[in-house]
């Protein structure tokens, strides 16, 4: 089976063949790949009424497991974002009504956020949408070579997991 990456790859060994187009095989469909999950993540959250980034927010606190409250520096570590940025998207949660701040009882100068039973109710709804839209996208593939995927990618992806700041 052919794929556009494979006329891509064609095209760029007959116009450079002095270069390696080697990494284009696996990195340009892994490229394609996230753009196709992409899509699939937005239909998801989308179908319960969140963006991707109230997912990630909403979903860090429902992994916290009960009572699902971080301080806003434990969401900052887990989504990626400046402390500005949180700090605009804890506003937004919690005027939709999807998240409360509530003051550190260990400190207190400091805020938690917590999920609200609505807020649980979307993160439980939205990452149920977005198995079944990742397990039409791994169909082709048997649990084996899901398997051996999700290894090989491991090895891909840790070492900028593991990236000190």
């Amino acid at each position: 089976m052919e794929d556009e990456v494979d006329r891509l790859v064609a095209a760029w060994r007959r116009e450079r063949p002095d270069l390696d187009v080697e990494p284009l095989e696996v990195l340009s469909r892994i490229s394609r790949l996230a753009r196709h999950l992409d899509r699939a993540r937005r239909l998801a959250f989308s179908e319960v009424g969140l963006e991707p980034w109230e997912f990630d927010v909403l979903t860090a606190l429902r992994r916290a497991g009960s009572p699902y409250q971080l301080s806003p520096g434990q969401l900052l570590t887990q989504t990626l974002v400046t402390s500005g940025t949180m700090t605009n998207r804890i506003d937004r949660l919690a005027k939709k009504g999807l998240v409360e701040r509530l003051p550190d009882p260990s400190d207190r100068r400091g805020v938690l956020v917590r999920l609200t039973a609505e807020g649980r109710d979307r993160a439980d709804q939205s990452l149920a949408g977005l198995l079944a839209q990742e397990r039409a996208i791994l169909a082709e593939l048997s649990r084996a070579e899901r398997g051996e995927l999700a290894g090989l990618l491991r090895q891909l992806t840790a070492p900028f997991d593991n990236i000190p700041g």
